[in-house]
């Protein structure tokens, strides 16, 4: 349920706002966020509530926002903070990594995904004026194209690890995808349903 850890999951022992959908929420709130500046969200969530912050469970918790697609990495290209965070004025931001060279640094930006149905959790309406960053835009469709060949570098390497769950969840991620953006997942998710089926 949004607002709520999955307590099954692998961040079950996370502050509540480190539920997917409220992961998402918090991202929305700003346009996108580093993995850093998500973490000090989340961070300062729990605080509010008196609640013990445990780092390892909140990066946990958005590992699997990762992995499941309620958010996506965006590489700079996509990305703009300042003049009002227009996406389509420039002025990608510098200190961005690119997420081709690994997904769980710090300086990776993250922004909501095709999976994502987002949530606020409570007390996040005031995480805008305690995080310090600009205004901040996103390039949906810069954001799609890559969005859509990660998801075709997922479905490869579950096929090349016969990780059958995997495949099931990407083969959902490839129509949330197609809702999401004027992208077409059909090759990747005819991929994934011959190798389920065979």
């Amino acid at each position: 349920m949004a607002g709520e850890s999955d307590p099954d999951g692998p961040g079950a022992d996370a502050p509540s706002a480190a539920a997917r959908d409220d992961l998402a929420g918090v991202v929305d709130l700003f346009g996108w966020l580093t993995r850093a500046e998500l973490s000090r969200a989340l961070s300062e969530l729990a605080f509010k509530r008196r609640a013990e912050v445990d780092d390892g469970a909140i990066a946990a918790a958005i590992d699997v926002a990762v992995a499941e697609y309620a958010l996506v990495p965006a590489p700079p290209a996509a990305l703009s903070e300042g003049e009002g965070g227009d996406a389509n004025a420039g002025g990608a931001p510098a200190a961005v990594a690119d997420p081709g060279e690994g997904l769980d640094g710090d300086d990776v930006a993250l922004a909501v995904g095709p999976a994502a149905f987002p949530s606020l959790p409570d007390g996040a309406a005031d995480l805008p004026h305690i995080l310090d960053v600009p205004e901040r835009g996103v390039d949906r469709e810069a954001l799609s194209a890559a969005a859509l060949a990660r998801l075709s570098e997922d479905a490869v390497a579950a096929i090349g690890e016969g990780d059958a769950d995997r495949l099931e969840v990407l083969a959902d991620v490839t129509y949330d995808v197609e809702a999401w953006a004027p992208v077409d997942a059909g090759d990747v998710r005819e991929r994934i349903v011959a190798e389920l089926d065979s």
